[in-house]
């Protein structure tokens, strides 16, 4: 199931929403729809909309009276997204723009950048 880029985009923001303020624990990686809307300054119908095609595509699961879950896919998935991020920032910083320019403009360019670009990406970083 192709993600449109706005939930690929919510999808990579949940890492920062569950693992930045929670911990590593299993069960602390989880979010709750006010929350991400806060976070990424959405209204909580867009959360919802875009939860249910997380769902449908396998990565969210709910509990009854509890808050949203990645699941083990979705963990897999935003590992992967992680990487992205962490390869495109230090691309640009390696390139001198400044921190706060580099994590703005990775959140999209990660999201469009092929496998091909990120590896040559990824070899200049190694050269140095």
């Amino acid at each position: 199931m192709a993600l449109r880029p706005c939930v690929r985009h919510m999808k990579a923001r949940w890492r920062r929403i569950t693992s930045t303020d929670r911990g590593t624990d299993r069960d602390a990686r989880e979010a709750r729809p006010v929350e991400i809307a806060e976070r990424l300054g959405v209204k909580p119908p867009t959360v919802t909309k875009n939860i249910s095609r997380l769902k449908a595509a396998g990565l969210v699961r709910r509990e009854p009276y509890r808050a949203i879950f990645l699941t083990d896919a979705g963990q897999d998935l935003a590992e992967i997204c992680r990487r992205r991020h962490r390869v495109v920032v230090a691309f640009l910083l390696s390139l001198g723009i400044d921190e706060e320019t580099a994590e703005r403009d990775a959140e999209g360019i990660e999201h469009h950048v092929s496998g091909t670009t990120l590896e040559a990406f990824e070899r200049r970083l190694n050269q140095k």
